[in-house]
Formats: structure tokens, sequence, C-alpha cells
């Protein structure tokens, strides 16, 4: 028969997984141990298992506080789950969905990047619904100043890059892996990728995409949680699924994950144009396109 939870205990409960969300901490892990009467479910804390974190800039994974190990007596409503669930998770439509998670956002003041000169947030732009999905590191100036991604140099390159695929820009969806634009355009820190990432992974359990392009080395390490050069990261599919969410699609399970190069960085080394123009191509390839005949990355 099950065991009703203390309601204190259960607020106890409640708050700990509030504050474990708070830090990007989404996924949590049972195991049965044995007991006098029988199984018993028990929430295990960090320091006894895995734990899913969000990605940070260096592709390490934050350092989890230790936890004490509570045992849960078997309830009707699994808390975890209760409070993890995102609101956009009970919306059919992505439009709404995607409108939700920027309400949700709100004028944001989650870490000191509202603070240093920010315009305003740059949410994300395109097709709810697209199969291929660009992620970038962080807003610039022209950003900043539309409220768009990709609007400035390096996003009329990107703008070139996916027309020599034989698309438009507003057949794919583009984010960035933070929101607001860092001061001087600088690499967004750690704890800025993992404060501001958990949003863009709800944003694409809502696109479900079927390929994301990670453009550089900040959004590839944060959305892989790997630390590797460009190297090493570009050449090849990761099977992914974003962190601390659940599509409301249950077809839908992830997607491939490719690296390339930034645009920005191409500006600055064109020479490296035709290896972006390859992954494009490998891309491509796993979504069935044929590019125009002639078409190449400019």
């Amino acid at each position: 028969m099950p065991h009703v939870l203390d309601p204190e205990l259960r607020h106890a409960l409640a708050a700990r997984i509030r504050y474990y969300n708070e830090m990007g901490i989404y996924d949590f892990y049972r195991r049965p141990v044995s007991s006098g009467v029988g199984e018993v479910p028990i929430a295990v804390g960090e320091e006894e298992t895995a734990v899913s974190t969000n990605q940070t800039e260096s592709g390490e994974a934050m350092s989890p506080r230790k936890a004490t190990a509570v045992a849960m007596p078997v309830v009707e409503e699994n808390i975890c789950e209760a409070i993890a669930l995102k609101p956009e998770q009970s919306v059919s439509d992505p439009v709404q969905a995607l409108k939700i998670i920027r309400e949700d956002l709100g004028d944001c003041t989650r870490c000191v990047l509202h603070k240093q000169g920010r315009k305003q947030i740059v949410f994300g732009v395109g097709n709810p619904t697209a199969e291929l999905m660009f992620v970038g590191e962080g807003p610039g100036a022209d950003e900043d100043a539309q409220g768009e991604p990709f609007v400035g140099r390096a996003g009329q390159l990107l703008n070139n890059m996916i027309k020599a695929m034989g698309i438009e820009r507003e057949q794919v969806y583009i984010a960035n892996i933070v929101k607001c634009r860092p001061p001087g355009n600088r690499t967004p820190e750690r704890e800025e990728c993992a404060t501001c990432s958990p949003f863009l992974m709800r944003q694409i359990a809502v696109v479900k995409p079927k390929v994301v392009v990670a453009l550089g080395a900040v959004a590839a390490k944060t959305l892989l949680a790997m630390n590797a050069s460009m190297m090493q990261l570009r050449g090849r599919f990761y099977d992914f699924r974003p962190a601390g969410v659940r599509s409301n699609d249950p077809n839908w399970d992830g997607c491939k994950l490719a690296v390339t190069y930034h645009p920005a960085f191409l500006l600055r080394d064109p020479r490296q144009k035709g290896e972006a123009w390859k992954d494009l191509q490998m891309v491509m390839k796993e979504l069935g396109m044929k590019p125009p005949v002639g078409k190449n990355a400019q």
C-alpha cells in the first residue's frame, strides 16, 4: 500500500528540487534499495549518482553540491517530474510554446549580462517547426540593437551559407547560447552559458529539428558538454537530446548535431570557408537536400 508523504518532508523535497532546477539540474535518477518490507524507491543525491547538468562553455559539468540521499516512499505523483514539467509542454502549437518560453524568460536578470550594457534580449527567430536549427554563441551589437540573432556581417554570411544549401533563412530556426550581448562581444563565461542554456534547450525541444548545427566552439562545447578542439568536434554527427527537458512529442527523442565554424570566424579567416561548406554538405546529405547547381558558401 502506498505511503503518504509527510507534508513537511514533501515541501522540503519540492524546495530542494526547485533549487536544483535553478542551478540547471532537471534530471534525477532513482534506484531501489532493500528494506525490511520490500523495495522502496530512493531519491539519490548527486554524490551517489550521475545527474544531468547543463553544459558549460569549457565543456565541463558544474560541480554539484553534496546532498544527502532522502528515503522517499512511493506516492501517486512523482514530485521530480511534476516540478520539472515545463509549461510549454502542455501546448501543441509550437508558436504558442515558444511564446510561453519567451514570457518565462521575461526581462531576464539571472546572470550579470543584464547589467553590462545589453539593450534587449535576443530570443530566437525562424520557422518554429524547422528541420534545421543553427545555434550561435551570443548576440553582437547589431543583434542587440535589432533584437534578432545573426543580422550583422556574420549574419549576412550565415544567410549566404543557408542559401548555398538551397533554402532560405525563414525555413530554419536560429538562436544563441546566451540571449544577451556580452560586453565588447567577449566570449560568454561559463556561468552565463549555464544560466541561459536551459531556455535554449526548451526552444530546441519545441522546434524538434532533425539537425542542429552548432556554430563555433562555444556553442558546440555547451550543447555537447564536451571540451575539445574544433578539429576534433567537426566532421561527424552527434546524437543530441536537449538537457533537462523533454518534448511533448513522443515520436521526437532528439536529433543529430553537427559542428562547424562560426560565421564571424570565417570572416576573419576566409580560408576555412571550404571546410565549413563540407560540414554543411554533410548536413544536407543527412536531410536529403540538394544545393542549387554551382552554389557554394561565400
